[in-house]
């Protein structure tokens, strides 16, 4: 694979390095993921069973460009929130970034979840609903709802272990 994967990237590189470039703006953000975009290559498929190159490196650039504007959003969000709030109250560089690692494994596990699942979960935790409530804005039954909850804590404990 050394030598396929090796002739894909002198071939590719720099054709993925613009197209990222173009997209997000920052060459520093388009050298980070044009290289992630190789790391999985070199994790996930052999280079020599691919078809289309270009294809595949933009399928898998394109999916790291959008993990990556969602982790902007978070931290966005977050930083919002906290402007908000009183001086004293304010978190320490280190516990900004807890925080921030936090919200983007909860929000991985979150994008894991079917929809209805996901919407439910969310219904209960942030809007405080009851199962009744839930039930009745899903358009389900109670039990459905109970199914749902039960996988979404699932997805939380499984990644309380990671």
């Amino acid at each position: 694979m050394g030598d396929s994967l090796e002739k894909v990237y002198s071939s590719h590189h720099n054709w993925l390095y613009s197209w990222l470039w173009r997209k997000l703006g920052s060459r520093e953000d388009a050298a980070e993921l044009a290289q992630d975009t190789f790391l999985r290559l070199l994790s996930c498929k052999p280079a020599e069973t691919l078809q289309e190159p270009r294809a595949y490196l933009r399928t898998v650039a394109h999916g790291l460009m959008v993990n990556h504007w969602r982790r902007l959003e978070l931290e966005r969000a977050y930083l919002d929130t906290l402007a908000v709030r009183p001086e004293l109250e304010e978190p320490s560089p280190e516990q900004r970034a807890l925080v921030l690692e936090t919200l983007i494994r909860i929000d991985a596990m979150l994008d894991k979840l079917p929809p209805k699942v996901r919407q439910a979960f969310l219904l209960s935790q942030l809007d405080g609903l009851t199962y009744v409530q839930i039930a009745a804005e899903l358009g389900v039954s109670d039990r459905m709802v109970k199914k749902y909850m039960a996988q979404a804590m699932l997805q939380c404990m499984l990644l309380l272990d990671h």
